[in-house]
């Protein structure tokens, strides 16, 4: 029993302590003692009294019936956290899987296994067309001796040669791989293109590959050489007026790209457009070909031009006798008429028309 606290006149205080008949359960009380509009509590303390907290009461948090309590916030709460769940492990499983792609297809290094490594297999092919494609009898030992590195041991020491039985000669000008038929990730064929003897052929080359090592798997094939095709024939009707203002003009142009003088070039180009000369390596001579297109204020032009070319030292006590060597060379050029017939240059580089088109 807990004391209650008495005022002076014999009432009771409107704060008093509960006693063990005010902590009994409420549903063993009459509702209208508990609810009563008549009763004096206070009804906030009857609200504790009723379900010992504030949130107990239905009508507190939304004017439920007095079974729902609230409830009807737990449904959507409970679908929210299960799709927030979802989202994270969603983006957790996509983050692990395109991190892992994108390691994997980003690596560095020599490729194995999956993929034939290309750009390694031609270059190896490359330098084993040097050996191959030059010997002489002189050389025969020196050759073997390199052959050795790109073959098998098996195949070396059966065939140290490798089919070339040590008569004649071959001279090797150029080669340089011309492209690559890849079989399956251990195995392809790299095509060499080669200048021999002074004629063009194409060397085929079998490579095997295995992690980054790489072996010439077998003896090559001599191969022709790609077959000559008539070019496109040239565009004709040139238009006579800038033609003739423009053979007036390049000259000067020329001897400043060749000279490789900047502050000339600047007065003939576009502005904001920088043009790089050839440094003094050759010497203008003259235009020998032009041919200017119809058109608007922008043309495409073809120039064909004749350069002096540096002799060598000794040249003329070689027999010579005075004769300066020229080299003939066609250019495409970008040109654009800013001041009614005066041609400002906007891109030069090679032609693809035929060399001395006229």
């Amino acid at each position: 029993m807990v004391r209650r606290p008495q005022s002076g006149d014999g009432t009771r205080s409107s704060v008093h302590y509960l006693d063990s008949a005010d902590l009994a359960s409420p549903r063993s009380r009459p509702r209208a003692q508990r609810l009563s509009l008549g009763s004096e509590t206070d009804p906030l303390a009857a609200g504790m009294q009723a379900a010992g907290s504030l949130a107990a009461r239905p009508d507190m948090i939304g004017g439920g019936s007095p079974g729902a309590g609230g409830r009807w916030l737990l449904w959507p709460l409970r679908a929210v956290l299960w799709t927030a769940l979802l989202v994270i492990a969603f983006r957790g499983i996509t983050a692990i899987v395109f991190s892992s792609s994108g390691a994997a297809a980003g690596g560095t290094g020599t490729r194995t296994g999956e993929e034939f490594p290309v750009s390694l297999a031609e270059a190896y092919a490359t330098e084993f067309g040097r050996v191959y494609l030059g010997f002489s009898p002189q050389s025969l030992a020196e050759r073997e001796q390199a052959l050795a590195a790109f073959v098998p041991a098996s195949v070396s020491a059966a065939n140290p040669s490798l089919g070339w039985n040590g008569v004649g000669q071959l001279s090797l000008q150029s080669v340089q791989a011309a492209g690559i038929t890849v079989q399956d990730p251990r195995h392809a064929v790299v095509t060499l293109l080669a200048l021999l003897n002074g004629q063009l052929m194409e060397l085929g080359v079998p490579v095997a590959a295995t992690g980054s090592g790489l072996v010439v798997s077998g003896e090559p094939a001599w191969l022709p050489a790609p077959p000559q095709i008539l070019p496109s024939p040239a565009p004709r009707g040139s238009d006579q007026v800038a033609q003739s203002q423009l053979m007036n003009q390049l000259p000067a142009f020329f001897q400043a790209y060749g000279s490789g003088d900047s502050a000339q070039l600047n007065r003939f180009a576009v502005h904001g457009i920088s043009v790089a000369g050839l440094g003094g390596a050759v010497t203008f001579d003259q235009i020998s070909a032009l041919h200017v297109p119809p058109g608007g204020t922008t043309r495409q032009i073809t120039v064909t031009v004749i350069w002096q070319l540096p002799e060598p030292p000794g040249s003329t006590a070689a027999g010579n006798q005075g004769v300066t060597p020229k080299l003939e060379m066609t250019y495409g050029m970008s040109v654009v008429d800013l001041q009614g017939g005066k041609w400002y240059v906007k891109g030069i580089g090679a032609s693809s028309e035929a060399v001395g088109a006229r």
